[in-house]
């Protein structure tokens, strides 16, 4: 089943169950893959790989959102991104944690033979590939960064 058909069957259970905020978010996905798909020279479905950046990105900007809404006093604002960032997460692979990554990007760094802090290109090129959508991608050029360091 596609990312789009699950959400339309999960806001279908959300209308359902009078879910209103779970509804809203629903629809927010549904609508940022159909306006991927009308893009000009974009395919009629979306891969894979094109949704997930479609839900990695709504999640960061749901996370920077309750960042600043906290950070002014606006509890109630960040607790309702942060709402969203639950439902949208539901899809998402489940993230790696930091000593995952860290064994991960060992494995790499050993594989691409890189020696030094001159050699990040190339090491953060494959890491960013293999650990799409499973780690944050400041996370993983903090850990390359420590690791090359040393």
């Amino acid at each position: 089943m596609s990312l789009k058909q699950q959400i339309d069957t999960d806001i279908k259970n959300a209308m359902k169950a009078k879910n209103k905020e779970e509804l809203q978010t629903l629809r927010s996905i549904k609508s940022m893959i159909l306006l991927a798909e009308s893009e000009k020279g974009a395919e009629e479905n979306l891969s894979e790989d094109a949704e997930m950046k479609l839900l990695i990105k709504a999640s960061k900007q749901r996370k920077e959102s309750a960042e600043t809404y906290k950070e002014n006093g606006r509890d109630e604002l960040a607790q309702a991104e942060l709402f969203e960032l639950d439902v949208i997460e539901r899809y998402l692979p489940k993230q790696m944690s930091e000593a995952e990554v860290q064994a991960k990007l060992k494995e790499i760094i050993a594989k691409v033979g890189a020696s030094g802090p001159q050699d990040m290109g190339k090491v953060m090129g494959v890491a960013t590939k293999q650990l799409a959508g499973k780690a944050d991608g400041k996370m993983i050029s903090q850990l390359v960064k420590q690791l090359l360091a040393s």
